[in-house]
């Protein structure tokens, strides 16, 4: 115990998580399957070794590798064309229609509203008391409904048209984009309000303007935007609705993308297994999503390894690639391991970001007894979630049941952090992250340090000879994202697992 609190001690003031995360995000890019993420992965090799850990090495594996080129939106009749990025796996190719407004794209709204053949505009983030409802579920419900375009506005201001994979690893059906906060409005104010859903429902997109309070309600199903007294296209008196064109280049190949491997203590017959993603989309350097998971893993594993003889089971490290593309590099990673012989997953996706730290852990009672045993050995308070999800690299485990530990974050002030940019942490928006705005100086370097420490703490407890690791039962697993009302969206994204329909609970 000497040599860990010696070396929790040292990490206080500890730069090289600083010096870390500057050299990673004075990369071009970390997009997955780019020259920038193989780069990025010889400085995790190398900050690896740094930290201490044994046998580190390079494996490559396969993956679809997008590539964006230009694209444009143009609102015809306003002779406007307001800047849009491309998302990941997006197809090449121009559409042309309606401007249908979705709100923020749930299924109630999007079966609401007629999205035949239309451009359809949702909003980045969730209704509130809702659950998570990810960009892909908004895009696969669209397209089924028969949308040709998607455009993914941002709730945040500041002209950030946000990206984001719309498929897991592969081409994704129709064209889609994102747009800013600011060229959502002007959409949702073209919208066809014959086809859209009601403009005086309270959503994201009817807040502040001009800094007064709206959003009553008073233009409910008039054509008439809640509070600003515009009429929408397609109500009473105006004229055919406004279309526009949406023309992407982009293309999708084969490629390669690599994980980083590495590992501390003594052979065991079941070893943690501490995973975190270092690439990141290409619009920006990605410190925030994951640059600060992937340092506070690094901080971790130089607390561990400096402690290395009091370990109890091996830990196995993992820097996986593609993961904003569809969890590739863990999917490739669960595929090689024999995961009998993995105890349990810590994957660090979202810590480092805020002051507090968030423990997922995935309907395992197990990983939450640890997570507690952390809280109460630190006095550091940590939020336990037990709703699964399977959006970050524990799922390809999970899914074969192995028990995880996602450690995450969030602010103080969630709905603060948000309002200023910043995601807030679990259950709100992404915020600056998926946009050019998710740079070094948004990073606190506190954060990183002290959830190194406790991400030390954690796999040090998971570790631990005396504790056990029931796996994850598949009917428990499945009724669990039945009950939180996933699997509407899952199907929609192509990611609900086909043997689960197999099961005695379909």
């Amino acid at each position: 115990m000497d040599e860990f609190a010696a070396a929790l001690g040292r990490a206080w003031t500890d730069d090289e998580p600083a010096e870390f995360l500057t050299a990673l995000t004075g990369l071009p890019d970390r997009m997955g399957g780019s020259p920038g993420e193989r780069e990025a992965a010889g400085i995790v090799a190398d900050a690896f070794r740094d930290a201490g850990l044994a046998d580190v090495e390079t494996r490559p594996f396969d993956a679809a590798a997008w590539k964006r080129g230009e694209t444009t939106l143009a609102i015809e009749e306003a002779g406007r064309s307001p800047p849009a990025i491309a998302l990941p796996y997006s197809p090449a190719g121009t559409v042309t229609g309606p401007v249908v407004d979705v709100g923020y794209g749930t299924p109630d709204e999007i079966a609401a509203a007629d999205v035949d053949g239309a451009v359809v505009v949702a909003s980045t983030t969730t209704p509130a008391g809702s659950r998570f409802l990810h960009r892909m579920e908004k895009y696969g419900t669209a397209v089924e409904a028969g949308a040709a375009g998607f455009l993914f506005a941002n709730h945040v201001r500041g002209q950030l048209p946000p990206t984001g994979s719309l498929r897991f690893g592969e081409e994704a059906p129709v064209p889609a984009a994102g747009v800013s906060y600011e060229t959502g409005e002007r959409l949702r104010a073209l919208a066809d309000s014959d086809r859209s859903v009601s403009s005086g429902d309270e959503r994201p997109h009817v807040g502040h303007r001009g800094g007064a309070a709206v959003g009553d309600g008073t233009g409910a199903g008039t054509g008439t935007e809640a509070g600003t007294g515009t009429e929408r296209a397609g109500s009473d008196g105006d004229d055919a609705p406004t279309r526009v064109t949406l023309d992407v280049d982009a293309t999708t190949t084969p490629g390669e993308s690599q994980n980083v491997l590495g590992r501390l203590g003594p052979e065991s017959d079941r070893a943690v297994l501490a995973v975190a993603h270092y690439d990141a989309h290409d619009v920006a350097e990605g410190a925030l999503d994951n640059g600060c998971g992937i340092a506070t893993l690094v901080t971790a594993a130089r607390v561990l390894a400096a402690a290395d003889a009091e370990l109890d089971r091996e830990v196995r490290f993992a820097a996986v690639g593609c993961e904003e593309v569809g969890l590739l590099g863990a999917e490739a990673l669960a595929d090689r391991l024999d995961l009998e012989g993995v105890a349990a997953v810590c994957n660090v996706d979202g810590a480092g970001r805020f002051r507090n730290l968030v423990a997922m852990t995935h309907t395992s009672e197990a990983t939450a007894d640890v997570a507690r045993e952390v809280a109460t050995t630190t006095c550091h308070p940590v939020d336990v979630v037990s709703e699964p999800h399977p959006f970050s690299d524990q799922w390809p485990f999970v899914r074969r049941g192995v028990p995880a530990l996602q450690l995450h974050s969030r602010a103080d002030d969630p709905a603060a952090a948000t309002s200023e940019g910043a995601d807030g942490g679990v259950g709100g928006g992404r915020g600056w992250g998926h946009t050019e705005a998710d740079t070094l100086d948004k990073v606190d370097t506190r954060n990183v340090r002290e959830h190194g420490m406790l991400t030390a703490v954690a796999i040090r407890e998971l570790a631990a000879g005396e504790r056990s690791f029931p796996r994850v039962e598949t009917e428990a697993l499945r009724t669990a994202f039945v009950e939180n009302d996933y699997e509407p969206g899952m199907r929609a994204a192509g990611m609900w697992p086909e043997a689960w329909d197999t099961t005695d609970g379909e």
